[in-house]
């Protein structure tokens, strides 16, 4: 599957985003899709993850109640809704898809990436 993420960009702390990733090539329904990040020096980290039929999230604490993801399974999205946002969650914001069942929150199961998607929370 062929992802292409979008949406970054240049927010002031406690604003908001919206991320979209667009699925294409494969059955999206196949696949756990997933968000992860890497800030400048840092390890890449898990954000979040959303089941194949959209009903089961998982978040890392630092997003928990700030950021939200959701798929559409009739048009092969996956979003990130990212409110409250914080100058740490500065980072190169990647959307992911993996066989694993039922969630995967750890890079090595997922399978496939997209390019990366720049967001900037400014203090």
């Amino acid at each position: 599957v062929q992802l292409q993420a979008s949406g970054g960009g240049l927010v002031q702390a406690g604003g908001s985003l919206r991320l979209s990733c667009a699925a294409s090539g494969r059955t999206f329904t196949n696949y756990v899709m997933g968000w992860f990040r890497r800030a400048p020096g840092k390890e890449r980290e898990f954000v979040a993850a959303v089941s194949r039929s959209g009903s089961t999230t998982n978040y890392a604490d630092s997003v928990k109640g700030r950021f939200t993801i959701a798929r559409d399974n009739t048009k092969n999205t996956v979003s990130l809704q990212m409110n409250s946002l914080k100058p740490e969650d500065t980072a190169v914001y990647y959307c992911a898809a993996s066989l694993a069942f039922p969630l995967a929150v750890v890079a090595e199961e997922y399978n496939n990436w997209g390019q990366g998607t720049q967001v900037t929370v400014s203090s």
